[in-house]
């Protein structure tokens, strides 16, 4: 929650005087304290403890105390009963925490925080009491003195965890249920503040509680991601037919009926007479995670596919939310809240479980989400599309008679050879046998379309489908290379209308395979690429615009997506050039927020294929984008809005220091001391700036666009000689 500016301008009237914020001072007296639990980025204390805290340190935190008292926030909560003070030390912020339990329960959960942000004065609160996965506590004498009435209790039961190895690795032990879930690991539970030993396997597995596999069942508001994944890859026809293996409550069924698609579904639980029949396309959609018997597992996946006319979905949950998601580890899964199995596959292992036990060869299309084919030359013609780049029909540029007398007849033609890159045989086109009666053949149909077009454009879209191909070949090669004759007929023609042959199209995706190897070579593409944005490290381009970068480099996301799929909502791919590496990124906001923020982030190492995750929330200080238009090519619907910011913003000297400004508080900070206000996409000049510095930046502004016109101007000239 933000306040308003009258209130903040009120509350900072009355704050006491504090000169300035050195976070260099801050991270110092706070390492120094002999009190308190320094972390990389902040350092947390007990609110008994502030008294050993240096004097500048306890005037900063009264400051925040003050602003907090004065704002809204304390209508719910009072700064007096936080437990523990949170100083960040990379910026100027403090965090009151409320642990109620801190000293009756060993590991305290967080029910609720105030964060204030020392500089701008703006409060925020949250409140974690319905989180099913709070923030806890470890390690509580550190936080308080060796006066405070438990420290001894607090100390004993740390050195028993410690010599059990309860805290080593702490990643993922910082919420309720993933210090469970360790504990569980090591049989153990905390009683009181004592560590007790669980009772034997044997006595464990007689309280194993029953599993509802039902309870797993959810009740969408629209399709689930594998069906719409399959609607939005055109898998379905008007004839498809579809079932859904585990339909739950049936949403999925009822939905694609809707559309006009023949829909049946079974569920042991929920539709349990339903018959089980084939049908063309069958979902089996997070069904065999939340199946506890391996061999249950299995059979459910062999039952699906012997159903699988045409394309199986197979979707289940993957490891890398598993520390967001309340859960305890259980034989090869985890067992819920709700008493559900959910077994937790890696990507990589789920298509290895799949193609094992059916014998394909899987597809990855998301995070958890792959399609099987029946038919190996469908599954290669879905590959090819997927690596199919957008090319736009060439413009008319001359009037020609004949072409203008004949564009509608003409027109299927030309969109044939945008989206195939060469001439159709025989049956691949509707209209080919009127478009010959008039013109005598297809290829003096094109003659006549090449008058009225440009023919470099032509070539230009045959050399962009001749890519497409080698893309497609070379990435074949990370599972196995197809025949010929194993390709559908239209990538089969393809291959003959745009290569010399079908071997020497295998040697030319051979040899740009290869090229990933030299890392030289993939940091010069980056670097000269005429899509993207190139900062020093690292490329980073709008998903809509990754067909139109070098083949080398979609080749090289290729190796990523192929093999463990794309985070689902990612719009941004950043290629790392010092590791290798592709990043999926997330802006919810790309296309209405002018400086979009960020919201999840996946990484692939391609050495290892390891994938990390990470979310944002707004009081995280996310990361924000600037000069968006330099993501996208030239045309993307906003980018002329998107440009003109920039310029605007680089004429201001508000991206010069790229590091500042690539955090929210960052950029805020920065359009402040610029006396700057950003509306929509237009800048405008605070009403309320001062003059005397208004007057320097507006001159500042009038001597960066004379530099800017004198050098576009020199440009030109050396241009045109």
């Amino acid at each position: 929650m933000v306040q308003p500016d009258n209130i903040r301008n009120a509350v900072a009237e009355n704050l006491p005087t504090f000169h300035s914020i050195d976070l260099n001072s801050i991270n110092q007296y706070c390492q120094n304290n002999p009190v308190g639990k320094m972390l990389p980025d902040a350092f947390y204390i007990h609110i008994l403890a502030l008294h050993t805290l240096d004097p500048w340190l306890q005037e900063y935190e009264n400051r925040a105390r003050t602003c907090s008292e004065q704002s809204r926030t304390s209508a719910l909560l009072k700064v007096q009963s936080a437990t523990l003070v949170k100083f960040s030390t990379n910026k100027p912020k403090i965090s009151y925490l409320f642990y109620p339990d801190f000293d009756t329960d060993p590991h305290p959960a967080l029910q609720a925080s105030i964060q204030v942000d020392v500089e701008t004065l703006e409060v925020g609160y949250r409140d974690y009491s319905d989180s099913e996965n709070p923030p806890i506590l470890h390690r509580k004498e550190t936080f308080v003195t060796p006066e405070y009435p438990l420290y001894q209790e607090f100390a004993a039961l740390t050195r028993a965890q410690v010599a059990l190895g309860l805290l080593n690795h702490t990643r993922g032990i910082g919420t309720k249920l993933g210090w469970e879930q360790r504990l569980q690991v090591f049989g153990v539970e905390v009683q009181g503040h004592s560590l007790i030993k669980r009772e034997s396997s044997s006595t464990i597995t007689n309280i194993v509680p029953k599993i509802e596999r039902h309870k797993a069942a959810l009740i969408r508001p629209d399709l689930s991601r594998p069906v719409r994944l399959a609607l939005e890859s055109s898998l379905f026809s008007p004839e498809t037919t579809f079932f859904d293996y585990g339909c739950g409550h049936g949403g999925d069924v009822t939905r694609i009926a809707e559309q006009g698609y023949t829909s049946y579904g079974w569920d042991p639980y929920y539709s349990a007479h339903t018959p089980r029949i084939a049908a063309d396309i069958v979902n089996i959609g997070f069904v065999i995670n939340v199946i506890e018997h391996q061999s249950e597992r299995r059979e459910a996946l062999i039952q699906a596919w012997e159903l699988t006319q045409k394309v199986l979905l197979v979707a289940a949950q993957v490891l890398i939310s598993d520390i967001k998601r309340g859960v305890i580890a259980y034989g090869d899964g985890i067992i819920t809240n709700r008493n559900t199995f959910q077994k937790y596959y890696e990507q990589e292992e789920l298509k290895i479980y799949i193609d094992q036990v059916l014998g394909v060869d899987a597809i990855p299309v998301a995070l958890g989400v792959y399609f099987v084919f029946r038919d190996d030359a469908e599954a290669e013609l879905f590959r090819a599309s997927r690596f199919r780049s957008r090319a736009t029909t060439p413009r008319i540029r001359l009037c020609v008679k004949r072409f203008e007398e004949h564009q509608e007849l003409l027109t299927p033609l030309m969109n044939f050879l945008t989206e195939r890159g060469r001439m159709p045989i025989k049956g691949e086109l509707p209209q080919a046998a009127e478009i010959a009666e008039e013109f005598g053949s297809l290829r003096r149909a094109f003659n006549v379309i090449i008058q009225a077009t440009d023919t470099e454009e032509w070539q230009a879209i045959a050399d962009k489908r001749r890519q497409d191909l080698m893309v497609y070949l070379a990435l074949c090669n990370f599972s196995r290379r197809p025949r010929l004759g194993q390709l559908s007929p239209a990538v089969q023609e393809d291959i003959i209308g745009l290569y010399s042959s079908y071997k020497q199209a295998c040697l030319d995706a051979d040899q740009m395979l290869r090229s990933l190897g030299n890392t030289e070579l993939i940091i010069k593409r980056c670097q000269e690429s005429k899509v993207g944005k190139k900062l020093p490290n690292s490329l980073w381009v709008h998903i809509s615009a990754l067909q139109a970068v070098d083949p080398l480099l979609r080749l090289y996301e290729g190796c990523a997506s192929r093999t463990l799929g794309r985070l689902e909502e990612a719009n941004v791919i950043k290629f790392h050039l010092k590791t290798p590496k592709i990043s999926y990124l997330f802006y919810p906001d790309f296309d209405i927020n002018p400086h979009p923020i960020l919201s999840k982030v996946m990484t692939i190492d391609l050495r290892d294929l390891h994938v990390t995750y990470q979310d944002y929330d707004l009081e995280d200080d996310p990361p924000i984008l600037h000069q968006i238009d330099a993501l996208v090519t030239s045309d993307y619907p906003q980018y002329e809005k998107f440009a003109k910011l920039t310029r605007q913003e680089e004429d201001r000297g508000l991206l010069d220091n790229w590091h500042s400004i690539s955090h929210v508080s960052g950029w805020k900070k920065c359009l402040q001391e610029n006396c700057t206000v950003i509306d929509g996409y237009r800048l405008f000049w605070a009403k309320d700036a001062d003059a005397y510095k208004l007057k320097a930046l507006k001159a500042a502004l009038r001597t960066r666009q004379r530099r800017k016109n004198i050098s576009n101007e020199s440009q030109r000239h050396g241009e045109e000689e």
